[in-house]
């Protein structure tokens, strides 16, 4: 092997050594070839040599029979490797695998120890090597690092960036579905509130029917009022109280009262049952939205009529309201939508808000709701909300 001693005088352990040492290296060195592929050492096995790369490469990976394996480093003509084990004694830290016909220099646990132990010189110089090294990796991990935080970076700019465009465009089909659900509600209101205004003019003459045109209008008004509220409580997000003492009875009275007409028009028997008589805590005006957003969905769930009752009563200090119909009932897919926002199921149209809403509503004054429905057997919701005393 006449090359290999101006070789291992390139080798940066051997660089600095005067050439009788780097002649007593040469005495110990040994040859072996690897194919493509080809295991030099294995992570965890026993350390009982170091090599150096005379022609050819080899990979360095971690985890190598892992599916996640990385490559860490490829060594080529003049690198060693596999010396660290020599030194702190521990089993290999990394599986080598030669990446072409690779020809090395190897020398023996042994060997290396024996000369180490012998020559002054030659641990020095292998001790300032390793030094060498060690800086060398840290500076490379580190700038690795770097260059990692500020790839990192830029993918988090780029994630933002992202995020912002599909919230931008989401907030473009929110805004286009919200147009196109308020265009329709309010067209229909506006269109019966015009035609009553002008059979109120040819009727002026005729009391009964301006006051029943009268009232007909303040009902459409009232739903144009009602669309508005559950938009501005939608757009809000947060819905804030305005506490007041209510009584029950006349509380529910109000809302048969409101939807009376609507439900004769459909031979809708209503009823109600208050067994609590004592005063309640709540936002009347955002709960009296509530239970007419139920019986307005009972009344659109029995085309043909039916009946629709309230029943309301005191349990373990927490009001109970039971709001059932005998209309068409959903299955379970509709229930798990319901409260959707924009979801509708009616034919009727509606912001597709409403039952969104009201579980806005009742979660903000910390209650709960639940509905039991099935196809063609009604619908009953559930409402518990806590008395405050």
């Amino acid at each position: 092997m006449k090359e290999l001693f101006p070789f291992l005088k390139k080798v940066y352990f051997f660089k600095d050594l005067p050439d009788g040492q780097v002649k007593k290296i040469q005495e110990v060195c040994h040859q072996i070839e690897y194919q493509p592929g080809q295991l030099i050492f294995e992570e965890g096995s026993h350390a009982d040599r170091f090599y150096i790369v005379a022609e050819g490469a080899v990979e360095v990976w971690k985890d190598y029979r892992l599916p996640e394996k990385d490559l860490l480093a490829v060594h080529e003509r003049g690198h060693m490797f596999g010396e660290m084990a020599l030194i702190d004694e521990l089993p290999r830290s990394a599986t080598v695998v030669a990446r072409q016909p690779t020809r090395l220099f190897y020398i023996d646990r042994d060997d290396f120890q024996s000369i180490i132990q012998n020559n002054s010189e030659i641990a020095i110089s292998i001790l300032k090597s390793v030094t060498d090294m060690v800086r060398s990796s840290n500076e490379y991990f580190v700038e690795n690092l770097r260059e990692r935080a500020r790839e990192l970076e830029t993918a988090n700019q780029a994630l933002q960036e992202a995020q912002e465009e599909l919230l931008r465009k989401d907030r473009l089909s929110t805004l286009g579905k919200f147009s196109s659900l308020i265009l329709h509600d309010i067209r229909n209101p506006l269109s019966v509130l015009r035609s009553l205004a002008e059979m109120t003019m040819l009727n002026c003459s005729e009391p009964e029917k301006v006051k029943r045109n009268a009232r007909r209008i303040i009902a459409e008004a009232d739903r144009l009022n009602q669309i508005a509220s559950e938009l501005l409580d939608y757009s809000r997000g947060e819905i804030r109280l305005n506490m007041s003492i209510v009584n029950l009875e006349k509380f529910f009275n109000r809302i048969l009262e409101a939807v009376e007409e609507k439900f004769q028009a459909r031979n809708i028997e209503a009823s109600m049952d208050i067994s609590i008589f004592e005063p309640v805590i709540m936002d009347e005006q955002r709960m009296f939205r509530v239970f007419y957003n139920l019986a307005d969905n009972a009344r659109k769930a029995m085309p043909q009529g039916g009946k629709f009752s309230i029943k309301a009563f005191k349990a373990d200090q927490t009001l109970k309201v039971e709001v059932s119909d005998t209309g068409v009932g959903m299955d379970t897919s509709i229930q798990r939508k319901i409260f959707d926002p924009f979801f509708s199921h009616s034919d009727e149209g509606g912001t597709g808000l409403g039952m969104s809403i009201v579980k806005s509503v009742i979660e903000a004054h910390n209650g709960t709701l639940f509905v039991s429905s099935k196809p063609k057997g009604g619908t009953t919701f559930r409402v518990t909300l806590p008395l405050i005393e």
